[in-house]
């Protein structure tokens, strides 16, 4: 975090927000998929089952008060990204009482496979990628109508993160429907969208973000290295002035509806 503060004192970023994830679904591990995950949490594997570890709040809370003395006319944000809150409703209220932050996003990483439940990717092995896409953005929508207490929903697309290279090409306007249907929800709920700049947001989904009656948008680059604070946002910045939004007054503000 402190390296990250470095960066954005060095592009002279006047804020930033640090929004930490909290993962409360348990994983079916595909095969080889163990190699892969972090080596402190080889412990937490049972069987063919990954038990996300609890968020270290104490430690996360105080990591980012040592960052807030030590850079002091940077403006850095608490922040928190819930996974599939509405099945563990009760732990992410308990988290976000606890926590008092300053920005909340909702997300989903999870769908369903035969045998329970597995991060997207994953699932991409197990049927085709386009019932992985759909339901995806379906369990999106139970989300954002069972869970209100978050303010922006994280990366819409993030199954095409993990498109099988083997597979047709991804094409956004097969997809339309199911994505409008998402953002129409999100929208009646007055919550705000994420332009997620690790895999850029197709400029169309912010169009019909805007058609739709969104009010909000955000930035995030989903930076877990320093190096990549704030990539790609001047052209995000372009993207959501081209589909209809403007910047709010502080630099902490959504971008609004122009």
């Amino acid at each position: 975090m402190e390296q990250t503060c470095v960066r954005a004192v060095e592009l002279g970023l006047p804020s930033l927000a640090f929004t930490e994830h909290a993962d409360f679904t348990p994983w079916i591990m595909q095969d080889g998929d163990s190699e892969h995950i972090p080596t402190q949490w080889q412990p937490l594997v049972t069987g063919d089952v990954l038990t996300p570890p609890e968020l270290d709040l104490n430690g996360y809370l105080q990591c980012l008060q040592r960052c807030r003395e030590r850079f002091p006319t940077l403006h850095i944000g608490s922040g928190i990204e819930l996974s599939e809150p509405h099945w563990h409703a009760d732990r992410a209220s308990q988290l976000l009482a606890l926590g008092d932050f300053d920005r909340v996003l909702a997300s989903v990483h999870s769908v369903a496979v035969d045998d329970g439940l597995t991060e997207v990717s994953g699932a991409y092995r197990h049927r085709p990628p386009a019932e992985v896409v759909r339901e995806y953005l379906a369990e999106t929508i139970r989300m954002i109508e069972q869970f209100d207490a978050f303010e922006v929903l994280a990366h819409i697309d993030y199954p095409v993160r993990h498109w099988p290279t083997d597979a047709a090409p991804y094409e956004l306007h097969v997809f339309e429907g199911d994505y409008r249907n998402v953002l129409r929800a999100l929208a009646t709920a007055g919550k705000a969208l994420e332009v997620n700049t690790t895999v850029p947001l197709h400029p169309q989904i912010v169009r019909w973000w805007h058609q739709e009656g969104g009010e909000a948008i955000t930035f995030g680059s989903d930076a877990h290295d320093p190096a990549a604070l704030a990539g790609g946002f001047a052209d995000a910045a372009a993207m959501a002035e081209a589909g209809g939004f403007r910047p709010g007054g502080h630099p902490h503000d959504f971008w609004r509806r122009g």
